[in-house]
């Protein structure tokens, strides 16, 4: 079986570093907080070249802390896409504000500045371009809207440590960023885990604080906050994990370039695109087929995993129903969730098993251009 990500072949590879890493917060018994913790704060934010990095619970926490501490809440809008995951409009709701959604490209999958301009309300408050895939939005444009109109901007990349636009690593561009350190991401933790960037001192305080029981020191409380902190251990993991990134993002692309090659020929598959003036870090790579459903059984019967990111848009999410929203008001998200299919992506993808996987497209493209169905 190829999976569509495989986490173990990348713990094989850096085993070594990672026992080594627990061995170390295990001896010097601190658990919470720490020199790892520190020190994975400090180089990440070197990475995304940020001033500040601040280690969380999970990415959605993440957002739901920058729009906290913005003061995002009741009352207010904040505009994201309706291609997306939960956790998105999820972190809105839970601060008491509204999620207003927009369409997305049909080409790079993300916000444009005239989908965000089309969404603009007279409450709107915030925007969270979301970087889709490991494809930066575009953020010179998003940008120059949200500026025009005073609202914040907080980036979600979740899926994008170190993708690029116009050179400028995403995470740079809003007020904030917010990461997720999930599994299978790509900076990916041995459990949840996520963080704030931004080059904010006063924000990056703010969260600090937030994330931590509204603490400026030990038993003195600013104001009552949650328990959000980056786990000693998942921070440890992630610092050797970091040592990697660029040449594991650098795979990625190879992986997705040898794809592009193979697969371009068939007019019932449209292949991902990079942005122009973006640098693509494909977390994943997503195809497009009216055949999609047809398609991901055919690769299942050959022992080949794929995903579906994502088959339901959110504002025809039962979690969303309240808001009033109806099939058809956003075509391109919606065609988006009955035509797209992840294909497998990871650094360690083989020769041997992207040749398996380009084989069974192509025999299923064989099918399709003879007429014949499965």
């Amino acid at each position: 079986m190829i999976p569509l990500v495989d986490l173990r072949a990348q713990y094989q590879s850096i085993s070594a570093d990672i026992h080594s890493a627990i061995n170390r917060v295990l001896e010097e018994g601190q658990f919470i907080g720490g020199p790892e913790v520190s020190r994975f704060e400090g180089r990440f934010a070197e990475f995304c070249n940020s001033r500040y990095a601040i280690g969380v619970g999970n990415g959605t926490d993440a957002l739901f802390l920058v729009l906290k501490a913005l003061g995002i809440g009741p009352g207010d809008d904040v505009i994201t896409t309706a291609n997306t995951f939960i956790a998105t409009a999820e972190a809105i709701v839970s601060v008491g504000a509204t999620p207003v959604f927009c369409d997305v490209d049909p080409h790079h999958f993300n916000m444009t500045a005239q989908s965000l301009r089309s969404a603009l309300t007279p409450n709107t408050k915030a925007v969270i371009p979301v970087h889709i895939y490991g494809q930066p939005a575009p953020m010179q444009e998003i940008m120059v809207v949200a500026r025009e109109h005073s609202i914040s901007v907080v980036e979600d990349a979740a899926q994008a440590h170190g993708a690029e636009y116009l050179g400028r690593r995403v995470g740079t561009w809003g007020d904030a960023a917010t990461f997720s350190f999930y599994p299978a991401k790509n900076l990916g933790a041995y459990g949840d885990a996520g963080a704030v960037v931004t080059n904010d001192e006063t924000l990056a305080n703010t969260v600090r604080m937030m994330k931590d029981h509204g603490r400026s020191q030990k038993y003195l409380h600013d104001f009552p906050a949650v328990n959000s902190r980056l786990d000693t251990f998942q921070a440890a993991i992630l610092d050797v994990k970091l040592n990697h990134m660029e040449a594991w993002n650098d795979a990625r692309r190879t992986v997705a370039a040898k794809y592009d090659n193979a697969l371009g020929e068939f007019p019932w598959l449209t292949l991902p695109i990079e942005i122009e003036g973006g640098r693509h870090v494909y977390h994943l790579y997503v195809v497009q087929s009216d055949n999609r459903d047809d398609l991901t059984a055919h690769l299942a019967s050959q022992g080949i995993a794929t995903g579906i990111h994502y088959p339901v848009p959110l504002h025809i999410q039962p979690a969303f129903a309240f808001m009033g929203h109806h099939a058809g008001e956003f075509p391109v998200s919606e065609q988006l969730g009955k035509s797209v299919l992840s294909l497998p992506m990871y650094p360690e993808l083989d020769g041997r098993q992207l040749a398996r996987v380009v084989a069974a497209v192509r025999a299923y493209g064989g099918f399709k251009d003879n007429g014949k169905s499965h």
